[in-house]
């Protein structure tokens, strides 16, 4: 963000090539689809304020009905990878309103976003929407969706190990990354905290260069953790129906 004492907020966003061509995008859209767009706005760390010439620009388009106004893209523009997602108000309620085993890498996009067009302030609306969901879930649904993360890190982990052992190294650490991940939100889910991205996810609860030694105690430590919040992660058959 810019010293308040050397340049101001519009100065700065002039200056910013990723904001630069995120009003740019607005400003073709709202003229091709203006009456089927309901508000524009950006994630990412162009919302928090802290993007850097290697960040991408993550722009959410909200749209009235279901296949209106443009269509999610992926592609690079101007040198910048862009990043369009397109969903209608009623999706994105909907979706703020649920928790998923992903949610410590979903919360961020409902809880910061900085708005190019929002006229009704629908984007503040789906942020107290999801603080309205946080706020009445349980601790054992965070364990249920840490159960699940748990039991994929922990499989990934295993894979590792036997791939390792068979000298498939280049597949072991893709494994091994994927298990690190579900372990980094596992974490997230017992400690209601969300993260950036998935690198931030890893690096914030210090999985980043944990080796399979090290994740295997992790894993270990996180099997009683969620032993003690009421259910093992390992059980009879009848189990699985509860």
């Amino acid at each position: 963000m810019p010293d308040n004492d050397a340049v101001s907020q519009d100065e700065y966003d002039l200056a910013n090539p990723r904001w630069h061509l995120a009003t740019r995008l607005r400003d073709v859209i709202l003229r091709r689809w203006s009456a089927e767009v309901r508000a524009i706005g950006v994630h990412g760390s162009l919302a928090h304020g802290d993007d850097s010439d290697s960040s991408d620009l993550n722009l959410h388009v909200v749209t009235y009905r279901p296949t209106a106004g443009p269509r999610a893209a992926l592609r690079r523009v101007d040198g910048i990878l862009v990043d369009l997602s397109v969903g209608t108000a009623e999706e994105g309620l909907r979706r703020a309103r649920e928790l998923t085993p992903r949610w410590p890498l979903e919360a961020d996009r409902y809880l910061t976003t900085r708005d190019l067009f929002d006229p009704h302030a629908w984007f503040a609306g789906q942020r107290d929407a999801h603080l309205g969901k946080l706020a009445e879930t349980r601790p054992g649904e965070f364990s249920g969706l840490a159960r699940r993360n748990w039991c994929v890190a922990s499989a990934a982990h295993a894979r590792a190990v036997r791939l390792a052992e068979w000298y498939e190294t280049d597949a072991a650490l893709v494994l091994l990354a994927e298990a690190r991940l579900h372990a980094a939100m596992v974490t997230g889910l017992l400690s209601r905290t969300y993260f950036r991205n998935r690198a931030d996810a890893v690096k914030r609860t210090g999985l980043a260069g944990a080796d399979m030694t090290e994740l295997a105690a992790v894993l270990k430590a996180q099997a009683e953790d969620l032993t003690a919040r009421g259910r093992p992660v390992d059980g009879p058959l009848s189990a699985l129906f509860e």
